[in-house]
């Protein structure tokens, strides 16, 4: 075979499910893995496609089968490790070669890489889609220059996702962190969607004796409407299934302590710094943190007595409350996507983002179409109040509302929901209290405010000045 078309370095579950990809769709590939056994393993089980892959057992072997300029993806674990592996690559290529980081990085890190100077090309490239996507299509947000994008494009959306239409859900968000950075609001409102899906199985479960089963069918039928996405089609799947070992519900065996590996994290960081709200994400957060503390809660309980109780409420009921969790959730994202554009200077297209959402990625659903469709029409205006959007919420308003207050009334824990409606009721209230938290600011610390008369007084009479 004559030299491989690009490489890459890590063979763990996402490196070879994308290598495995690269070569399907006919393009040679060099493979390394710091344990030689996992690279010879790797290419032992390739079946057809081991024709098309090149194992090397050293660095050096990997950076001569590829033909020049060489392109080569890490798919390594997000941090020291990378830098590691770019220290280490250094003495082996040329100043044209590019190495393109596809793990799960912080985008400050993508950041720092790509103004450090390196003596090659760097790109950054968030890939959605867990091994399943990495396999058979994900979703790939690249950032770095438009040349180097334009390198390795074809390769890019020839193993990515293909939306309806056929088109590849891969694109160039912007330079540098760019791509990781829209990668790490997918992965933001990733947590707050499931989240959202969790809070209305627990209404079913705790608060009306639902069955799985029962729920099963009821995230089935969701998913032939509106709700139409991957995890509404995931959710019945696991509460269907049972566990081999008890015969029971095999979501009914599964401790409920969620883990987490720091995206949604570091969105919600993200968003304090870009004082961009996303209360959603946030309770999201909040809420797989508080999961983790089982004592305590197992204390709480012992103290305080079971919250829940019972509970009443049409499927049709909590489908719209979904509805509009989902709305809200997704225009938070999209503005803080918006305020890292204005505060990072890249020109993120965000029609084009809800486009590369479309297939692949975890949060895939039939909703991001119409958001596409909406951004595009003006990517300035919040998503909440595009003609679309907005007629939705306001059918699906009244649902949520009494979603929400029924189950804070009966005890019910719904974070994420409740801080998606109190956002919403803020948005839409022209005048709201700040004002007082404005001459608060000012008794203690002299701080002034705006006046809404124009009179040029600054301070309160409770000051000095007075």
């Amino acid at each position: 075979m004559s030299q491989a078309e690009i490489g890459l370095i890590g063979l763990g579950t996402m490196g070879a499910a994308l290598a495995l990809n690269i070569a399907e769709k006919g393009f040679p590939i060099a493979v390394w893995n710091r344990t030689t056994e996992v690279t010879r393993r790797f290419h032992a089980t390739a079946g057809d496609l081991a024709d098309r892959v090149v194992p090397t057992e050293t660095l050096e072997g990997l950076v001569k089968a590829i033909a020049k300029p060489r392109t080569i993806i890490l798919m390594v674990p997000a941090g020291q490790a990378v830098d590691d592996q770019l220290d280490a690559l250094t003495p082996y290529l040329d100043s044209d070669d590019l190495v393109i980081d596809a793990g799960n990085a912080d985008f400050h890190d993508t950041n720092r890489r790509s103004a450090a100077g390196l003596p090659f090309r760097f790109l950054g490239m968030g890939v959605s889609g867990g091994e399943e996507g990495a396999r058979h299509g994900p979703s790939i947000m690249a950032g770095g220059s438009a040349d180097d994008w334009d390198r390795i494009g074809n390769v890019l959306t020839a193993i990515s996702a293909k939306a309806e239409d056929g088109s590849p859900c891969a694109a160039r968000m912007g330079d540098a962190g760019a791509g990781h950075f829209v990668k790490m609001v997918h992965n933001g409102i990733e947590y707050a969607d499931m989240q959202m899906i969790a809070e209305v199985y627990g209404l079913m479960r705790d608060g009306m004796g639902k069955s799985a089963g029962d729920i099963s069918t009821v995230f089935d039928s969701w998913n032939a409407g509106p709700l139409q996405s991957y995890l509404i089609e995931i959710s019945a799947k696991v509460t269907a299934a049972n566990d081999p070992h008890s015969d029971k519900p095999m979501v009914d065996m599964i401790l409920d302590r969620a883990g987490q590996k720091g995206t949604g994290r570091w969105t919600a960081i993200e968003a304090q710094h870009l004082a961009a709200p996303i209360p959603v994400i946030e309770a999201a957060v909040m809420a797989r943190n508080v999961s983790a503390r089982l004592d305590e809660r197992q204390a709480g309980q012992a103290r305080f007595g079971a919250s829940a109780q019972a509970i009443d409420l049409p499927a049709e009921t909590l489908e719209q409350a979904l509805i509009a969790g989902k709305i809200l959730c997704y225009a938070q994202g999209f503005s803080m996507i918006d305020a890292a554009a204005k505060s990072f200077g890249w020109s993120l297209d965000l029609p084009g983002i809800a486009r590369v959402w479309r297939a692949g990625c975890i949060i895939r659903s039939a909703m991001l179409n119409d958001m596409a469709d909406a951004l595009a029409e003006d990517p300035a205006r919040n998503l909440v109040m595009a003609p679309y959007f907005a007629d939705l919420i306001e059918s699906a308003l009244p649902a949520l509302r009494q979603v929400v207050a029924s189950a804070i009334a009966a005890g019910h824990p719904l974070p994420a929901l409740a801080s998606g409606l109190m956002w919403f009721d803020m948005m839409r209230t022209a005048r709201g209290t700040a004002n007082m938290i404005q001459a608060q600011r000012d008794f203690f610390g002299a701080h002034g405010f705006e006046r809404l008369d124009g009179v040029d007084d600054k301070h309160g009479p409770w000051g000095a000045s007075h």
